[in-house]
């Protein structure tokens, strides 16, 4: 029922998550000015900013790696609300950790981890705490909730990448990395003023038949060819460990673990109906699901290696452009948020409807898609932009608006559309563990940055973007925008044949 009123603590929720969005979006716009411009001071100036484009998305990595974690551990062992309090307060020491170690490199690179595990760990546990306050009786306001949501998280942010750069400018990294950790602080004191009012689903201790078993009764059951793929995949993980000497720590496991995924989930594939005889075929059914579902969320990687970087390279770009003394570059990331809040209603009240008076049905597909393109288009702009910057024009940092309008529009045709087809497409038994995976797809995203920033910096490979008459800088943007084209095209191909089903909870 759409009028039945709102549940009363959905307040507590929605309070929690605007501090804790400004908390997370304020540090993270900051890191890369603060690592290039102050904890990174004892390098050659011509490798500050790799360094610090190479921690920003490390620390990217864990952001999106932890909700694996954060979500196995909820669903089996702590429960929704345990898990976000629990992991808020390891948060809000990583924030203190920010602030206490500015000229420490150690314990601020801990003070990095801890935010990775608490804002990772809670990142799965949020959206589904919230629909567990909700029954059939008034399951219709979720909606609006969900809008409101994602209304606050930009609205966080926008304030965050406002101000926290005037912050770090005016008062030092101290106090600028103080202010998110006192908005964590206050989000995870308004999570507990709620306590007594949440509905609290327990976790759940096992499913017989969830998609992870039949996969395993696939596996074992299965033929050979199977377990030679899953076997391929373990192989290929260990292959990752091994290059950690050469590509570090974090590179390394996460290419073992993409590698790993890959081979066990094609060894599933071709063998899944090994498990029918063990399961019930809808469990199978749901298993086949939640493998398509990896397909396209591996497809779309390609969009969070280009939108992630918005607040690295684009920042380091800003740098080198025509701006007033006042203005600091990671300012230009409060476009992103204002220009989504315009958007989504553009969208949804002018753009989609004439789309359909035109004919085209605009399908979550469809605008995933093109939402990918989008993002290409403006790696393109940032391309042109950097070729000019290298050849010694002054060029105004107005011209980024132009890129961050292309990729925010990219961004609300992929990021809001996916989520919330996924959800839709996810069966019952998985629901949680595929938004964990979606989290995961950001992370793989980030893993694709960290590779080629690695690749040129080999000898072989730079003395080969020379001859191209491209800067590395410009020859790197231009890789992006064409493997954003790719992805785009082949997530296009695969969605004309992907079957769209509703697994929506029946009323």
């Amino acid at each position: 029922m759409t009028d039945a009123p709102l549940p009363s603590q959905i307040r507590y929720i929605i309070g929690n998550e605007g501090c804790e969005r400004f908390s997370f979006y304020g540090m993270r716009n900051i890191l890369t000015a603060f690592l290039s411009g102050w904890l990174f001071t004892a390098m050659p100036e011509a490798e500050r900013a790799g360094a610090a484009k190479e921690v920003f998305h490390t620390f990217v990595i864990g952001v999106y790696f932890f909700p694996l974690i954060g979500g196995w551990i909820a669903d089996r062992y702590w429960g929704k609300y345990a898990t976000i309090f629990r992991l808020s307060l390891v948060y809000c020491a990583g924030h203190a950790c920010l602030a206490l170690f500015e000229d420490n490199r150690q314990g601020f690179y801990l003070g990095l981890l801890l935010i990775a595990v608490g804002s990772g760990g809670i990142k799965p546990c949020v959206s589904a705490f919230v629909g567990d306050q909700f029954d059939s009786s008034n399951r219709g306001r979720a909606r609006v909730v969900f809008d409101g949501f994602y209304w606050i998280i930009n609205f966080g942010s926008f304030f965050a990448s406002l101000l926290m750069p005037i912050a770090l400018k005016s008062y030092g990294p101290s106090v600028a990395f103080g202010i998110p950790g006192v908005l964590m602080a206050a989000a995870t004191l308004v999570l507990w003023l709620g306590r007594d009012a949440y509905v609290r689903v327990p976790p759940d201790q096992g499913d017989p038949h969830s998609p992870w078993k039949v996969a395993y009764t696939a596996l074992r059951r299965g033929r050979s060819t199977g377990r030679a793929l899953a076997g391929a995949g373990a192989l290929g993980a260990l292959l990752g460990l091994a290059l950690i000497p050469t590509l570090g720590v974090v590179i390394g496991v996460c290419l073992g673990l993409v590698l790993l995924l890959a081979g066990a989930g094609l060894g599933v594939w071709t063998q899944l109906d090994a498990a029918s005889a063990h399961h019930p075929a809808d469990a199978v059914d749901a298993t086949a699901a939640v493998l398509r579902l990896l397909v396209l969320f591996a497809l779309v990687t390609p969009f969070w290696s280009l939108f992630d970087q918005k607040a690295s390279t684009w920042v380091l770009q800003a740098n080198a452009m025509a701006k007033p003394a006042w203005f600091a570059p990671s300012q230009m990331q409060a476009l992103n948020p204002a220009l989504v809040m315009l958007l989504i209603p553009f969208n949804n009240l002018a753009l989609y409807p004439a789309l359909r008076r035109l004919g085209v049905e605009p399908t979550a597909l469809r605008r995933m898609t093109a939402g990918i393109a989008f993002s290409g288009l403006a790696w393109v702009v940032v391309t042109l932009l950097q070729v000019a910057l290298d050849g010694g024009a002054t060029v105004s940092i107005v011209w980024q608006i132009v890129p961050y309008a292309l990729l925010t529009f990219g961004e609300v045709l992929v990021s809001a559309t996916g989520l919330e087809f996924a959800y839709a497409q996810a069966p019952l038994r998985a629901k949680s563990a595929l938004m964990a995976f979606w989290s995961l797809s950001v992370t793989v995203g980030n893993l694709w940055v960290l590779l080629a920033d690695s690749s040129v910096k080999q000898p072989a490979v730079t003395a080969w973007v020379t001859r191209t008459g491209l800067g590395v800088a410009a020859f790197q943007m231009a890789f992006f925008a064409l493997f954003a084209f790719a992805a785009a095209a082949v997530f296009g191909a695969v969605a004309r044949v992907f079957p769209v089903v509703d697994r929506y909870r029946a009323a």
